[in-house]
């Protein structure tokens, strides 16, 4: 008997783990239910919920192939060998076949699980499965991890011209077991369940994920590039939530994207090209998780920054947190994430630059936050992501460069639509008026929408004075 242990990769097709233990005989699936440890990581009560709602349709799938998919419980991931010993001993497992997860913890964790397997003389077995190279095997001529994106693509880009990573083959049917399935939790105490509407938007299951890449792959990749950037167009993949829970992998989305553009990454459809990039974004961060563990404690990328004299603002936090800041960009945005467990890309780094830069605000506080909400919720990413918009991390925006809201608002959302949806009670302004409202409304602004909590201009000075002050990576070094 041959088990494969479920994580992030919630799918039946293309997963190398799945296939590869499917190959040495009968198999049985399992998934560990591990609320604290999802606590201790900021997941999201929508995206436990999403991760749910996706296993019960691979729970379907898994039993037209006559595979069990067993459901135990434990509180954290230290409790993981033991859980996963008993239910080798109970079945006479030989081996255990998992996809490797990146961060500390889950290093930690796989390599605790993998020792008290081996006592037992049960193999473990980890496969590359969520990035398309393995972490190590990217580096720059001496040695070390890209701290560059540009330079990491042009190493993957030369990789792939030469050897595309394949699809795996699907398992097919086995002979019934004498073993049931076990029912999947619909909820999970500490994760209240989102909304039906929220819900509804994220429909589960890998038929879902397949219909979304080939629809945006068939009709929207092209047109990627120019409307990616403008929240009120449907012009990004929607499959963010998908990629993180392993719905689909990143190989079937280069293969898409490849399909519609003649089989090139650098050349051909510009949309395809920018899509492939931002894959290649997801692989770099996650590079950077391994090849830099200290991003994943909760420590800036560049160590001088750590230095920053951030705010102690709880009621700017709040109001930021509570989209009520004044400036109807962010609001929106900031409702968009609370509505619906999603938000636009372009707007997550204005959200971002905001809250670090003119709230000059701990980007932990907007990282941790994000996580508690995002149905897309990544480490690798969203930590990437905060840095990049912080100016704490690799590859990230020179301290200098700092959105203004009003300027991001008028050049990509100029009609106001957007603004206008998540905002309704700015229905009434133009145009004009919409981005900046107490500008348009003399003293008042609008009735029920607040004045802003902070001068931009004033804000922006304070951050650059903030960072201008910090010790340079030189000093730094010149006083260990």
């Amino acid at each position: 008997m041959h088990l494969i242990w479920l994580r992030t990769d919630l799918r039946l097709h293309d997963n190398t783990a799945l296939a590869a233990a499917s190959q040495r005989g009968p198999v049985v699936a399992i998934y560990l239910v591990t609320p604290e440890q999802w606590l201790a990581h900021d997941d999201a009560p929508c995206k436990v919920d999403f991760w749910l709602r996706n296993l019960g349709q691979l729970s379907q799938a898994l039993g037209k192939l006559n595979i069990p998919l067993l459901i135990r419980h434990a509180a954290t991931w230290n409790q993981a060998p033991t859980v996963l010993c008993e239910v080798c001993r109970e079945l006479s497992v030989e081996s255990v076949h998992v996809n490797e997860e990146y961060g500390i913890h889950e290093s930690q964790r796989d390599a605790a699980v993998a020792k008290a397997l081996e006592a037992r003389g049960v193999t473990f077995h980890i496969y590359l499965d969520q990035l398309l190279f393995q972490p190590g095997s990217v580096l720059t001529k001496t040695g070390t991890y890209f701290q560059v994106f540009s330079q990491f693509r042009k190493v993957c880009y030369n990789r792939l011209h030469t050897a595309l990573p394949r699809l795996v083959a699907t398992p097919k049917a086995q002979a019934r077991l004498e073993l049931q399935s076990d029912p999947v939790p619909t909820t999970v105490a500490g994760f209240e369940p989102p909304s039906d509407s929220l819900r509804a938007l994220w429909p589960a299951g890998e038929d879902e994920a397949r219909r979304r890449l080939d629809a945006f792959a068939d009709q929207q990749i092209s047109y990627y590039k120019d409307e990616r950037d403008f929240p009120a167009k449907p012009g990004t993949s929607q499959l963010s939530a998908y990629l993180a829970a392993g719905v689909v992998s990143p190989r079937q989305c280069l293969h898409a994207a490849l399909q519609t553009n003649q089989g090139e990454f650098e050349s051909g459809d510009i949309g395809a090209i920018t899509w492939i990039n931002e894959l290649m974004w997801r692989e770099f961060y996650k590079h950077i998780l391994v090849g830099y563990p200290r991003v994943s404690r909760h420590r800036a990328f560049r160590p001088e920054t750590e230095a920053l004299a951030w705010r102690n603002a709880p009621a700017d936090l709040a109001a930021w947190q509570q989209a009520r800041t004044g400036l109807p960009i962010i609001d929106a945005a900031m409702r968009q994430l609370l509505e619906t467990g999603w938000m636009h890309n372009r707007l997550r780094m204005v959200v971002a630059m905001f809250l670090t830069k003119n709230l000059l605000i701990d980007w932990r506080e907007g990282e941790r936050f994000f996580m508690r909400h995002l149905i897309d919720g990544d480490l690798a990413a969203n930590n990437g992501g905060w840095q990049w918009s912080s100016s704490t991390g690799t590859d990230s925006a020179p301290y200098f460069r700092i959105f203004s809201p009003l300027s991001q608002s008028e050049k990509f959302d100029s009609e106001g639509v957007f603004i206008k949806r998540w905002l309704p009670e700015l229905a009434a302004l133009n145009k004009k008026e919409v981005h900046n409202p107490a500008a348009a409304g003399g003293l008042f602004g609008v009735a029920d929408y607040p004045r802003a909590i902070v001068d931009l201009k004033q804000s922006r000075e304070r951050a650059l004075a903030a960072f201008r002050s910090l010790p340079s990576r030189q000093e730094m070094a010149d006083h260990e």
